[in-house]
């Protein structure tokens, strides 16, 4: 899976002198893997032997890293790229990933729709598509509450499969340090699929454009990929006839794939945090890409202080509730000069609100001349609860928050940057909506998430061919495709 595409010397930070600022942008002046210890964790389980967390993690500590300094370089200079209007990053992945739920054909299939996805936008738009999953590591989940109450019953919340169970009884919801393990090794697991499909030939750009999943066949979406599908074979056949193919172009072949996860159970990533020898710079190894959410990015918090030490690229979520001044300031104190790459804004508002407080944050962060890449998560804004107590997100209100995006950069003469799914190859009922026309009584069919609700494979699809027209329309005016 990644080869870094930016040599190591370009990252190494030995002449920075005693500023302790690594050429990816982290700060690591009075900075260790533990010195967010002395900081007030928030959103941390609360787990009942201490000695039984520590074994633990001193046995993750213990094993190889999940991901590679240099990869994660490379998703910076990529990432850099897509800030400046030459690329768009497309995140997708379950919303947390499932012990119970973990098989090789899930993984294939979401990498799959992915990669469909990625050509789609790629063909339509014109733009490169830097490709990450939420895989191989999205297990923790932030809680409202501590405790959830059932029947007059309260027992802890369930925080994700690496810390209890979401089975309503006192065993199942305990916070158990052996599931820390299992992660680890599941994530493991992925990784290794991951890499065989991206480096194996599986990814291979003829092999995708003939892919069709079995459930689209009869769908107007899945007409259009066909139809699309024709194209990029014709596109492949004309560069063969020029000399380009996949003997002497290993690009045809294989791609870029990197994960990405909330970096919330600090336990956990610190001691997957290594030392590069390379350029001497510290890592969180359990992805190439690691984000907070709003509870967890108090400036004071455990979690910033983490994050201001770690050189991986970097997201933020922000909401209609985030203030300008404040996330100014956070952005410079996760990348005091300005790195390029470093930190993805990630914007969780829904469509109305993001048209009134979107322009106001992307005005600030202009105003002090910050480089971020803005991406939109156009799920957790649009989660409604059924009657028939379903949490769902119709397909048409997403649609409209990723549209809201696009038209709001476009007005304020910034980039689109990308855009964050919770979604999965499998044929879920879900979300409601969308050309699948998945209805509220649908739900019950193939209701499968531990958590939020999903977009199915024709559902993401068919946001992808919305994008990828929306994308071209910009392109044409000059909006993206090239740096300002």
């Amino acid at each position: 899976m990644i080869t870094p595409n930016q040599p190591d010397a370009l990252y190494h930070s030995s002449d920075r002198g005693d500023k302790q600022i690594s050429a990816t942008g982290a700060s690591l002046k009075d900075w260790s893997p533990s010195s967010w210890r002395d900081r007030e964790a928030l959103q941390q389980p609360n787990y009942e032997d201490a000695d039984e967390l520590e074994a633990a993690l001193t046995e993750i500590a213990n094993r190889p890293p999940l991901v590679f300094a240099g990869e994660a370089r490379s998703l910076q200079a990529q990432l850099a790229n897509a800030a400046a209007g030459n690329a768009f990053v497309l995140f997708g992945g379950d919303c947390a990933e499932s012990f119970a739920e973990f098989r090789a054909d899930g993984v294939r299939d979401t990498y799959r729709v992915l990669l469909q996805m990625s050509i789609v936008l790629m063909y339509g738009a014109g733009v490169p598509v830097v490709k990450l999953g939420r895989m191989a590591g999205q297990f923790a989940k932030p809680r409202s509450e501590d405790l959830e109450t059932i029947d007059g019953v309260s027992l802890p919340s369930y925080r994700g499969d690496n810390i209890n169970s979401s089975e309503f009884t006192p065993e199942a919801r305990r916070p158990d340090p052996r599931r820390l393990v299992r992660a680890y090794d599941q994530s493991c697991s992925t990784l290794n699929l991951l890499r065989a499909f991206s480096n194996g030939g599986y990814a291979s750009m003829q092999r995708v454009s003939k892919w069709n999943l079995d459930f689209m066949e009869d769908r107007e979406k899945g007409q259009e990929y066909r139809e699309l599908a024709d194209r990029v074979d014709a596109a492949i056949n004309f560069m063969k006839a020029c000399g380009i193919d996949e003997e002497t172009t290993p690009s045809m072949t294989t791609t870029d794939f990197f994960t990405a996860h909330e970096a919330l159970h600090l336990g956990y990533e610190e001691k997957l945090t290594r030392l590069d020898s390379t350029t001497e710079e510290y890592y969180g190894c359990s992805a190439h890409f690691l984000w907070c959410g709003e509870r967890t990015r108090q400036p004071e918090g455990a979690h910033m202080e983490y994050f201001r030490g770690v050189s991986n690229p970097i997201g933020i979520k922000i909401s209609d509730k985030s203030d300008g001044d404040s996330v100014v300031s956070l952005v410079r104190t996760l990348n005091p000069e300005n790195v390029p790459g470093r930190i993805t804004l990630i914007s969780r508002m829904g469509a109305e609100k993001l048209r009134e407080h979107l322009p106001r944050l992307i005005a600030a962060i202009e105003a002090a001349g910050l480089n971020v890449l803005w991406v939109t998560d156009p799920m957790h804004g649009n989660t409604v609860k059924t009657d028939n107590g379903y949490k769902t997100r119709p397909f048409e209100r997403v649609r409209d928050e990723v549209m809201a995006f696009f038209e709001v950069h476009e007005q304020m003469g910034t980039h689109p940057g990308g855009v964050h799914l919770e979604m999965t190859g499998q044929d879920v009922t879900e979300c409601t909506g969308g050309t699948a026309e998945v209805t509220i009584g649908d739900l019950e069919l193939r209701y499968l998430t531990h958590c939020d609700p999903r977009l199915n494979a024709s559902q993401a699809l068919e946001l992808a061919f919305l994008m990828s027209n929306k994308l071209a329309g910009m392109k044409e005016r000059g909006a993206i495709g090239k740096a300002r």
